[in-house]
């Protein structure tokens, strides 16, 4: 099956070829660091690193640059606010951004380019502009002019003409202070300095950047005149992606991208997610379970299966509904990824060497059907579902080895069910944690030869963070002498209490097992 990637600009799926075979050069545009990331960034940059995930599963090599906006009229108030620097707030947030995101299993990008780290680059691209007449200066000022290029809108699909409807007056009111606008709807490449804030110099005098023209210099900068996927939010299409079109297109006469592609906005039962409506939770909070509307922490690779059960074009809504299904879907399919270490004395004893290195293969035909959902687009809740059809059957296999000690179904067929359904995991980065933050790479772990000491590191690392075996074996006697006494609350408590610090209880008539999960 052919890869097929809807696109922004011609608003249709289209079978995707890079410039170059076998490479893809991607950007994304980053967060403006003057604020803890949010939920909306959870989705976004979740999204953007499946899907490199994906491609390089697909065989592709992929370049993926993600910018940092550390020059902002944001930025520059929470500067003011904390009576700080511009360099201390930027600096602050990127830290803060990477110890969020990682936590979400979102690997790093290629580079992290910086505004400031290229005046020189967007000035070149300013004078360029200026030089074809897409530019002129105002009293310090440079702006883009809108009307030089024709095919503006053709990203947002807006006309300019529409655009001008009811727009009388604007550029008076706009220009009040200079009549620096020529049209309404120029945009400004270069800002005047104000006093007090940060400058560079310039042609035009001491100044700072447009925010849209940084991340076509960085594009520029580091990933060449063309790239193959350009990547954001919905909410950026327009004024901000449309931009950087006219912009880039105009300076060097070809596409920016080949493809542009946009994830759906993330609501909060319904509504729109802000500081205002009291909505606004920011990753940390939610993992640490400091936001007022769900005071539980939630697992990171929650927060991740929530953001992939939805189609990453589609809008997202969060609920404490969604969050729990989430939770319930993590917890079969945490169980299926931790079948083999659970299982792998019996495992190891049946298959030995030989079979140990013929079942380190995907199913073919499980590979199929997930490669064909991935291929359609990223359609990665259908991909899901095949891995939850794995999950659900091993943890079938593994309750009837708990309470048997052997299954119908040969371990063999059952270690190639792991390890299809490990390896496909991980391409959606959905690892099982060993200890926080601390992500299970069990396919390396294979390939290598070191499982057993992933499951000593896992062994201790539960020894360390959990109750031990001889308190597990006191209060399942404690709740058998519930049971007897038929005092059932008490019983359900304690069960409830050992599963939430991972210990799964298996009732039988030989009596109650248990497994850690």
């Amino acid at each position: 099956m052919t890869l097929t990637v809807y696109n922004t600009l011609t608003r249709r799926q289209e079978p995707f070829a890079t410039i170059e075979p076998g490479k893809v050069k991607m950007y994304c545009c980053g967060v403006t660091v003057y604020d803890y990331c949010h939920l909306g960034h959870a989705r976004s940059y979740i999204v953007w690193d499946t899907i490199r995930r994906y491609l390089i599963w697909r065989g592709y090599e992929v370049r993926y640059i993600q910018n940092f906006t550390d020059i902002d009229d944001k930025i520059l108030n929470r500067a003011k606010e904390t009576g700080s620097t511009m360099e201390e707030v930027s600096n602050r947030f990127i830290d803060a951004y990477f110890e969020d995101i990682r936590r979400l299993n979102v690997k790093d990008a290629d580079d992290y380019p910086r505004a400031t780290e290229h005046i020189a680059e967007i000035q070149q691209l300013i004078q360029n502009l200026q030089a074809q007449d897409f530019a002129y200066p105002a009293n310090g000022d440079v702006y883009y002019r809108v009307e030089r290029f024709p095919t503006y809108g053709k990203l947002s699909g807006r006309k300019l003409e529409d655009m001008q409807a009811g727009a009388s007056g604007r550029v008076d009111a706009e220009d009040a202070g200079g009549n620096k606008k020529q049209h309404p709807f120029d945009f400004a490449l270069w800002k005047a300095a104000k006093p007090g804030e940060p400058s560079w110099e310039s042609p035009w005098g001491e100044g700072r950047p447009g925010w849209h023209i940084e991340c076509s210099a960085m594009i520029r900068s580091k990933l060449g005149e063309t790239i193959d996927i350009h990547t954001g939010g919905g909410d950026l299409i327009f004024p901000h992606h449309e931009n950087e079109i006219a912009q880039s297109e105009a300076a060097i006469n070809k596409p920016l991208a080949r493809y542009w592609m946009h994830n759906g906005m993330v609501r909060v039962d319904g509504q729109k997610m802000s500081k205002s409506l009291g909505n606004f939770i920011t990753i940390r909070d939610l993992l640490d379970g400091k936001w007022s509307m769900h005071p539980q922490p939630v697992d990171p690779m929650v927060v991740r299966l929530f953001v992939l059960q939805g189609h990453y074009r589609k809008p997202l809504d969060f609920t404490d509904e969604a969050i729990a299904t989430a939770e319930n879907s993590w917890k079969t399919l945490k169980e299926g990824l931790l079948f083999g270490l659970v299982h792998w004395d019996k495992l190891k004893q049946e298959l030995g060497v030989a079979n140990q290195q013929e079942s380190q293969y995907l199913i073919p035909e499980i590979a199929k059907r997930f490669e064909e959902f991935g291929d359609d687009d990223f359609n990665f809740p259908a991909a899901l579902a095949v891995l939850f059809e794995l999950a659900k059957e091993l943890c079938r296999q593994g309750n009837i080895l708990v309470h048997e000690g052997k299954t119908a179904t040969p371990l063999v067929e059952l270690h190639k069910k792991w390890y299809t359904l490990t390896a496909l995991s991980q391409v959606l980065g959905l690892y099982a944690i060993l200890e926080e933050n601390t992500f299970v790479n069990i396919i390396d772990a294979l390939s290598n030869g070191q499982i057993e000491a992933l499951i000593q590191q896992r062994q201790e690392a539960h020894k360390a963070n959990n109750l031990s075996d001889k308190d597990i074996n006191k209060l399942i006697q404690q709740r058998q002498e519930a049971r007897k006494a038929k005092n059932f609350a008490e019983s359900d408590r304690i069960r409830n209490e050992l599963q939430a610090q991972g210990i799964t209880l298996i009732d039988s008539k030989e009596g109650t097992r248990w497994h850690r999960n």
